[in-house]
């Protein structure tokens, strides 16, 4: 479709990541903010090259708190404009937008599923939203110009597209978003109450489930109360749940029954590339602790014609090996590649499947 110019309004991790992607592929980016400061940076990162005349597209990336303010003086700045969101809450910015006579066949409502703990423009990054889930939500009004123009937009940005109406995505975030974020933070601050010493003591596994409570407070507080409706079931149904393991802990079949309610929940969760959850062989190489060694394994694996889709490696400061496994989709090349990688003096170790 060709999209030349941009005006994103918002130069926080958001608006910035997206600037900085849209600038990559060669289109003119204006990044605005109310902040001084946080815009001079966002617009020196994105490098923008001009002001255009009239924008092609206005992408508004501010708290749902500012929105309506926001998409009205931009709207009348800019009438013939398509104009995007990337709201994590749809309700309160559909009836923002259809207040104002004749935006709404001009507005396309999106939502990109990424981010960070930490904001603003100073963390941005061009390759935030590659592979990332990119949501399209228009209403009945939405023109298919700007319907195409999103879908654009999220295409330059390296994200997979779902096309979902405004309600279901509504429903949709609150439990693949806004519960995780919840729960991670009830944990945290679960912590608080715990003596210094122990916490020395933890391990991966907490910091994994915590992640998400470095997020920002002032943010979150509007998403969660703008999806509340949402929110709200699933907490019934965890605190039912919390009071049967309560009532039962001392049964060892409650706590099995827990635990494999969980597996198979997350077994449901997708693979790298969105779609049903995918089956790995996992290959393991012992490598040297030398420069070049793992340039040396990727090059044989593109001699090998086989496809990486993940890796880990495990490696000890001082020590002289690590361990490094690959993660293959399909067991015939993960077979081709250990009978390559043999032959050409790799040390390979027993796969196993996930």
């Amino acid at each position: 479709m060709g999209l030349k110019s941009v005006r994103i309004i918002g130069s926080g991790l958001i608006g910035t990541s997206i600037g900085l992607a849209l600038s990559a592929k060669g289109v003119d980016v204006e990044m605005v903010d109310s902040d001084e400061e946080a815009q001079a940076l966002a617009q020196e990162l994105v490098g923008y090259s001009g002001e255009p005349d009239v924008a092609d597209l206005i992408i508004i990336a501010v708290p749902i708190g500012a929105f309506k303010k926001v998409i009205k003086s931009e709207f009348a700045l800019n009438p013939n404009s398509i104009f995007i969101d990337i709201s994590s809450v749809k309700t309160k910015p559909l009836v923002d937008v259809s207040e104002i006579d004749g935006l709404e066949e001009r507005f396309c409502f999106t939502h990109p599923m990424a981010g960070r703990e930490v904001g603003g423009a100073q963390s941005a990054r061009g390759d935030l939203f590659a592979s990332r889930p990119w949501i399209i939500t228009p209403t009945l009004l939405t023109s298919e110009h700007a319907i195409a123009i999103a879908t654009e937009v999220a295409e330059m940005c390296s994200a997979i597209t779902f096309h979902m109406p405004p309600a279901e995505h509504d429903k949709a975030v609150a439990l693949v978003s806004h519960l995780p974020q919840i729960l991670a933070s009830l944990l945290a601050k679960a912590l608080t109450s715990g003596e210094p010493t122990w916490l020395e003591l933890s391990g991966q596994g907490l910091r994994d489930m915590t992640r998400l409570a470095g997020s920002s407070a002032v943010l979150w507080e509007e998403i969660l109360s703008s999806n509340a409706s949402h929110i709200r079931p699933l907490l019934i149904s965890l605190q039912k749940d919390l009071t049967i393991l309560v009532e039962s802990l001392n049964d060892s079949r409650v706590a099995h029954a827990l635990i494999e309610d969980g597996n198979k929940g997350r077994e449901r969760i997708p693979g790298k590339h969105g779609g049903t959850a995918r089956d790995y062989t996992y290959v393991p190489i012992v490598i040297q602790d030398k420069p070049g060694q793992l340039a040396a394994l990727f090059n044989e694996c593109a001699v090998a014609g086989v496809n990486v889709e993940d890796l880990t490696i495990e490696h000890t400061p001082g020590q002289f090996t690590g361990l490094v496994t690959l993660a293959i989709l399909s067991s015939l090349d993960a077979y081709k590649l250990t009978t390559h990688l043999s032959t050409r003096g790799w040390s390979i170790h027993a796969s196993r499947n996930s």
